[in-house]
């Protein structure tokens, strides 16, 4: 994409050689990947996303994988992590029921996830990004976001230069591909990214933002989720364009502060700065059912399981929080939350629990689930975990057995002191 009377420049993506726009194929090197842009030397906001990552990475480890559609994730009840492109020409997308996946591509390899083996490779990836820049801001296991602003005397390179010498290296050295944005900002910088995957190099620049915007749909807004797209498409706002054409004051007015969000981010308009490290929001744990359960007796302990998952989680991170959410999915693939918010904040299995079960039980009607889910959120420091509980003589007791316990499973394993409840939970046990 290109803007404004700028001279637009080019970059070969193969080779990195530097060449005149008008060329079809880089003169060095022959390839027909090139790069180019009015505002390509001054920009430095880069969106950096793996190509279908975790499925690269078992094409990578298994070459005969590399010309069949393969599917990443659960069992037939599961759902399905990620996906190859062969599979995705099937219809196969993230988060498809795994029976509606195996419908649409039946030919499909489907392999459990291996989440050891992608956080290794993510974070060599990381490791990678953070010698470019120190201002790497992580989205997820296999994307983030760099602000290589000021780093052309570090590299002897603009930071278009750097980010294609960069996606060759990963491509070389660590065998998967991913596609960049390169924009004025982060939100540019990540809807660029999409444009081309996989493979892709794609530029948004200032001057262009508005015009390139104009045609999507509000859903490629960062944050507006598909209620949301709907309510906006019901009040005849269906197009970026719409929200452009729109004063700011009147979108506050319509949906407050979001409003406000809208109107900047429509026009391209985003100061969010690049942060090295990303708070966490929520530490949360879930597992899908080989058969449908609806008695609250057998959903229990598995519920205890995961609270004491989630809880060690927790302590490992030195958090803590007073949000309690319960996850459940029907059968239907109807998805139930609920929550409570805590008099303080917890980092006990015991007290996420307990608060998870309350709400367990008010649910469990008959109705049969899927799926079940606990989290925590709204966290702090561990320093504010817990405190004496004064109405309750026997919280500072189930406290401190709750540490010693999680201390001899550290050292010897996490059979080594199970509960009733949750040695109840494991496959092949009765509650």
């Amino acid at each position: 994409m290109n803007s404004g009377t700028r001279p637009v420049k080019a970059l070969c993506r193969d080779c990195g050689a530097r060449m005149a726009p008008e060329v079809s194929r880089c003169p060095s090197c022959g390839s027909p990947r090139l790069v180019r842009h009015a505002e390509l030397d001054t920009l430095s906001i880069a969106h950096i996303d793996c190509d279908a990552f975790f499925a690269a990475v078992e094409k990578r480890d298994n070459p005969d994988l590399q010309d069949k559609p393969v599917i990443v994730g659960g069992g037939q009840r599961g759902v399905v992590s990620t996906c190859c492109y062969i599979a995705r020409i099937y219809g196969v997308r993230s988060a498809m029921p795994m029976f509606k996946a195996l419908e649409a591509c039946p030919d499909a390899v489907v392999i459990k996830p291996n989440m050891e083996k992608y956080a290794a490779v993510g974070k060599d990836i990381r490791h990678r990004m953070q010698a470019l820049t120190p201002l790497v801001e992580p989205l997820s296991i296999d994307e983030a976001f760099l602000d290589l602003t000021g780093t052309e005397r570090l590299h002897h390179a603009t930071p278009a230069e750097t980010l294609a010498a960069f996606i060759r290296e990963i491509e070389a050295d660590i065998g998967i591909s991913a596609s960049v944005g390169l924009a004025p900002n982060k939100f540019l910088a990540k809807l660029a990214s999409d444009l081309e995957k996989p493979r892709g190099f794609s530029v948004i620049g200032a001057e262009e933002a508005k015009s390139v915007l104009s045609d999507m749909p509000v859903g490629r807004i960062w944050g507006v989720g598909k209620v949301f797209q709907k309510k906006l498409e019901k009040d005849g706002i269906r197009t970026i364009g719409h929200l452009q054409a729109m004063e700011a004051a009147d979108l506050a007015r319509r949906y407050g502060t979001i409003g406000l969000r809208l109107a900047k981010l429509s026009h391209g308009d985003d100061d969010r700065i690049v942060k090295p490290s990303r708070e966490t929001k929520s530490v949360s744990n879930e597992t899908t059912f080989r058969t449908d359960i609806s008695e609250f007796a057998v959903l229990k302990p598995i519920l205890r399981d995961l609270s004491e998952k989630v809880s060690l989680r927790l302590k490992k991170s030195n958090l803590c929080g007073r949000g309690i959410t319960l996850k459940l999915k029907t059968a239907e693939f109807k998805t139930i939350t609920r929550a409570r918010h805590l008099n303080d904040p917890t980092q006990l299995a015991d007290k996420i629990f307990g608060a998870g079960a309350a709400l367990l039980e008010n649910e469990t009607d008959g109705r049969r689930f899927r799926l079940i889910g606990i989290g925590v959120s709204d966290l702090a420091d561990a320093a504010f975990a817990d405190p004496a509980d004064l109405l309750d003589e026997n919280a500072g007791r189930r406290k401190n057995v709750e540490l010693a316990v999680d201390q001899l499973r550290d050292k010897f394993g996490k059979t080594a002191v199970e509960l009733g409840l949750t040695h109840s939970a494991k496959p092949g046990r009765k509650p």
